[in-house]
C-alpha cells in the first residue's frame, strides 16, 4: 500500500466520535486508529457496536439518544467543553445538527467536524431539498413543497397515490402513503395534521430500486471521493433499512449527486438517497443525510479512507483524492439479511450470487474484532419489538 495511506499523521491527536449505536461507526474507529489517533466514542448501552468494539481507546456512556434530546445536546456540549479532544466527529443527523448548532460555542474546545447552521438546517429540510431539485432540473419526485392543507393537494393536481413524510426527522418516522385524496384528508383531520410540517410528494412504484451516493467534500467545496451504491435487500421491504449494498456505476445519477451537494454548498461526508424509478429509468433523490450512513462501508471495502480524508480537511492538510476501485464482491448485515430472507417473495431469486456478486463479505465482522457482530445481534433482538412499530408507525 501506498505510504501516502499508511503514514500516521493522528499521532498526538484526540479524536471524539459521537453515537456509537451506529454501525457505521465501525470503519471509521479503524480508520482514525490507522492515522495513530487516540479515539473515544460515545455509547449509550453496553450493546452498542462502538461499546463492543475492542479498538477504541476510551468508552464513553452517557447520554445520545433521540427520545431524550435537551439532556443529550446538554450532555454532549459538557462532554466537548471538559473533554480535550482535539476533533469531534458525528455519525448521525441527530448529534450533526448538536454539533452544528453549538460549532461557534464549542470552536475554542476541538475541531467540531459539521456544516455551519444554516447550510445542516437547508439540507435537513427535505421539502427544501425538493425545492433545489425542482429549480436545477435535477431528477426527484413531484413535490409539492409549500402544501399547507388539502385544498393545496387537490389544487396541484399530483397523482396519488402519494407520500407525506416529516420535513425534519430522522430515518422513516412519519411516512405515510394514501391511495386516494379522501384517505389523505380524513387522516390528516383525525390526527389534525397541518401539511407545512410534511413533505407531499408522488409515490414511487414499488418495485423501483433503492440506491444511494456517497461523497466527500472538502474545505474548498472540491469532491475528493464519489461512488454510488445500489440496496439489493431491504427490512422491511417498505420503508427499511439496506442488508445487502454493492457497487453500482451510472454516471448520470453521480453527476446529479455531486450538482445538488455543490448547489446546497455541503462539505464533508455526505450522503444522498435516491430510488431509479422504474417508470423512466431516472435515479431520483429522496433526501440528503449531511453526515455517513452505514453503505459507506463500501468506500472502505474499495479503497476509500473516509477517515483519513476526514482528519485531512479537519486540520487543513491536502485532503487526498481517492477513486473506487471495482469490486464483485457486496457488503452484508446478516442479522438483518436473515429477516429480509424470511420476509421476501423474492428470497430465492435475490440471492447475492444471482444477482452477480461473486464475493459476499459480512458489513460488522472482523476477524480481529468481532463482538460488535454478537452486540448488534443482541440488541436487535432485545428491540425488535420496539423498531418494527417505529418503522410501521
Amino acid at each position: 500500500m501506498d505510504k501516502l495511506y499508511t503514514d500516521k499523521i493522528g499521532v498526538g491527536k484526540h479524536v471524539l466520535i459521537l453515537e456509537g449505536y451506529c454501525k457505521q461507526c465501525l470503519p471509521f474507529i479503524r480508520g482514525f486508529k490507522n492515522l495513530g489517533c487516540e479515539v473515544s466514542i460515545l455509547c449509550g448501552s453496553r450493546l452498542d457496536c462502538g461499546y463492543a468494539s475492542r479498538l477504541p481507546d476510551h468508552k464513553i456512556l452517557g447520554i445520545c439518544d433521540l427520545k431524550r434530546p435537551e439532556e443529550s445536546e446538554a450532555y454532549i456540549v459538557k462532554l466537548i467543553k471538559e473533554g480535550h479532544y482535539d476533533l469531534v466527529f458525528p455519525l448521525f443527523d441527530f448529534s450533526a445538527r448538536i454539533l452544528s448548532h453549538h460549532k461557534d460555542e464549542l470552536a475554542p474546545y476541538a475541531i467540531i467536524y459539521a456544516n455551519d447552521p444554516a447550510v445542516f438546517d437547508a439540507a435537513n429540510d427535505k421539502s427544501n431539498v425538493m425545492r433545489v431539485c425542482m429549480e436545477n432540473g435535477l431528477p426527484c419526485p413531484r413535490t409539492l413543497p409549500d402544501a399547507v392543507d388539502m385544498d393545496d393537494v387537490r389544487r396541484s393536481g399530483i397523482p396519488f397515490p402519494v407520500i407525506i413524510k416529516p420535513r425534519r426527522m430522522y430515518g422513516a418516522r412519519g411516512f405515510h402513503r394514501f391511495e386516494n385524496a379522501d384517505e389523505m384528508e380524513a387522516y390528516l383531520k383525525e390526527r389534525q395534521l397541518d401539511l407545512s410540517g410534511y413533505v407531499v410528494q408522488e409515490c414511487i412504484p414499488e418495485g423501483s430500486p433503492v440506491m444511494g451516493g456517497n461523497l466527500f467534500v472538502d474545505r474548498d467545496g472540491e469532491i475528493r471521493s464519489s461512488y454510488l451504491y445500489i440496496c439489493e435487500h431491504l427490512y422491511p421491504e417498505q420503508g427499511g433499512t439496506s442488508t445487502l449494498n454493492a457497487l453500482f456505476v451510472r454516471e448520470d445519477i453521480e453527476r446529479t449527486c455531486r450538482e445538488l451537494v455543490g448547489r446546497m454548498d455541503l462539505r464533508g461526508v455526505v450522503g444522498v438517497d435516491l430510488m431509479i424509478d422504474r417508470r423512466d429509468g431516472q435515479g431520483k433523490v429522496i433526501e440528503i443525510n449531511v453526515r455517513p450512513v452505514h453503505g459507506i462501508a463500501l468506500g472502505y471495502l474499495c479503497g476509500v479512507d473516509h477517515a483519513r480524508q476526514v482528519f485531512e480537511d479537519a486540520f487543513c492538510l491536502p485532503v487526498t483524492d481517492m477513486p473506487t476501485n471495482p469490486t464483485d464482491t457486496c457488503l452484508r448485515i446478516l442479522q438483518t439479511d436473515v429477516l429480509w430472507f424470511l420476509s421476501s417473495p423474492d428470497r430465492f431469486s435475490r440471492q447475492p450470487r444471482k444477482l452477480g456478486y461473486r464475493h459476499v463479505k459480512e458489513q460488522m465482522f472482523y476477524w480481529d474484532d468481532p463482538l460488535p457482530w454478537f452486540a448488534f445481534l443482541l440488541g436487535g433482538v432485545k428491540d425488535y419489538r420496539r423498531k418494527m412499530l417505529e418503522k410501521r408507525q
